[in-house]
């Protein structure tokens, strides 16, 4: 255990099983390291949750602790590492983490957090730091025998920004788990995956997101990874080319950046290996998909959905072609319905607020918060993700707008709440709104209108003060002083309203 590595190793014991930009693994490693890792993980007391946490860069050694951690039965929650000590010790107290992974670049703040969280154990790799136990020296002193599959898997325990400040924490949904009663059962469920007759999997997305995120659960289908550390045009080219890339999963910003490569780049490298590019994160601007299609190919499927209930429309770029614009049909177990303010069904071609329909009965699920749960909800298992929608006579949705206050910049989900708590805290500000106007690259971006309490200040001093309160992803990255933010009798704003000036010069 776990099996599938060790039979790999002998019909393809020259094989890269996984590789980054500084190292590769044959399966034989990756049986090996797996081994070790749940070995390792089960030898700790990971109380009644079995959480551990993996804050780090993309690397192949991220990969091992993700996947480890699932071999292990471990419920592995990834963190941001963009984020600030603070904002990652909430989330190890939240979760009830008992280990800790980090790398070189997040182990500072790991340190940090693991102490305010009283973490016990933290484990770093590319990096002697103090407060840590390395990678290397953790893995040496644990058994490489077949770890215990007969354990119960667990789903990884997402965090998403919080509408109140705070993150979410939601489980893997079980339309993305692999589900079983043993961590066995489980492995065997995960090479049935369709994408190991894809070809070589490429990650170029942060892997704390599920997208990128499976690229190490699709080693168990026998999938090779390929692993980006960060995102390059030209390096994704040359990837493709290089590692004859089949599949990959990437967000619209990503397509924005490879157009804007010059034509004789995009002319220089090889793509036919491609067969299926999902993409996710966010609606995809009609002339960027267009051109990707005609660029790559028919390759593209849009699997619009969230974390806390996995892809809930889908359309091939056959369909797209025939319903430009859509985000696909609705998957089951889900439907789509489009309901005016009342909750009442409207008819095809008329703009509502977009729901779904769980036919499970589960929808959305919150961990540790029962009533972030319910107001998810107008009904049992009938949830909404924010967006406001139509949907023709076919059943393909499209979305127009949204009526949460969520912004999503460059396939990345920010909510306004956490900026706008930091920034009613400076002294030169009496009220504060932050909205999601346009941005050819990223789609949209964070941008916060204030009135100033006794004189203006310079905005680039706001914004700076900002970012050293929370991670500058989460801050606006624009400001604009305003005389009014339209609060009505009952203190509340309409954002719609305040974005809608924005996106009509757009």
């Amino acid at each position: 255990m776990p099996g599938f590595a060790r039979e790999l190793a002998i019909p393809r014991p020259d094989e890269v099983a996984i590789r980054d930009e500084d190292r590769e693994m044959s399966w034989a490693d990756v049986d090996d390291t797996l081994n070790r890792v749940a070995n390792g993980l089960n030898s700790c007391e990971l109380g009644v949750n079995r959480r551990v946490a993996v804050f780090a860069e993309n690397a192949v050694e991220t990969a091992m602790a993700n996947l480890g951690g699932l071999v292990g039965g471990t419920s592995v929650v990834p963190v941001n590492f963009h984020l600030t000590a603070e904002e990652v010790a909430y989330i190890l107290e939240d979760a009830g983490v008992k280990v800790l992974f980090a790398d070189a670049k997040t182990v500072e703040r790991a340190v940090i957090a693991a102490d305010l969280a009283e973490v016990p154990v933290l484990i770093a790799w590319h990096t002697d730091a103090e407060g840590a136990v390395t990678w290397e020296s953790w893995l040496a002193v644990q058994s490489g025998e077949p770890a215990d599959e007969s354990l119960q898997p667990k789903p990884n325990l997402l965090y998403t920004s919080g509408t109140t400040g705070r993150p979410k924490g939601t489980e893997l949904p079980p339309t993305m788990f692999a589900g079983g009663d043993t961590i066995a059962e489980h492995l065997a469920n995960l090479q049935g995956d369709p994408r190991s007759e894809q070809g070589i999997h490429m990650v170029v997305g942060p892997m704390y997101h599920t997208g990128p995120l499976s690229g190490a659960r699709l080693l168990a289908a026998g999938v090779s990874s390929v692993i980006l550390n960060r995102f390059d045009g030209e390096k994704t080219l040359e990837a493709i080319q290089k590692h004859k890339v089949g599949n990959s999963v990437m967000v619209p910003t990503h397509f924005v950046r490879l157009l804007a490569l010059p034509d004789e780049i995009k002319a220089k490298y090889d793509l036919s290996s491609l067969i299926r590019i999902s993409h996710t994160g966010a609606k995809c601007p009609v002339d960027v998909k267009r051109a990707m299609i005609e660029w790559w190919g028919p390759v593209f499927v849009d699997a619009y959905g969230a974390s806390e209930v996995g892809t809930t429309c889908m359309i091939t770029s056959e369909e797209w072609l025939e319903n430009p614009g859509s985000v696909g049909k609705a998957l089951p177990p889900f439907t789509a319905l489009i309901l005016d303010d009342d909750d009442n069904e409207l008819p095809p071609n008329e703009e509502g607020r977009l729901y779904f329909k769980d036919e499970t009965g589960r929808g959305v699920v919150y961990h540790n918060d029962s009533e972030k749960s319910a107001a998810a909800h107008i009904a049992p298992g009938v949830f909404t993700l924010g967006e406001i929608a139509y949907m023709n006579e076919n059943g393909y949705v499209y979305i127009t707008d949204r009526f949460s206050d969520m912004v999503v910049s460059g396939g990345v989900n920010i909510y306004p709440a956490e900026a706008e708590q930091v920034l009613i805290e400076h002294p030169a500000i009496l009220d504060v709104a932050c909205i999601g106007v346009p941005h050819a690259e990223m789609g949209e971006e964070l941008k916060a209108l204030a009135i100033a309490k006794d004189g203006q200040v310079s905005p680039d001093e706001v914004l700076a003060w900002c970012r050293d309160q929370i991670s500058h992803y989460k801050c606006p990255r624009s400001f604009e002083w305003v005389d009014d933010l339209g609060r009505n009798t009952m203190g509340k704003i309409n954002k719609r309203k305040l974005r809608a000036p924005y996106w009509e010069k757009s």
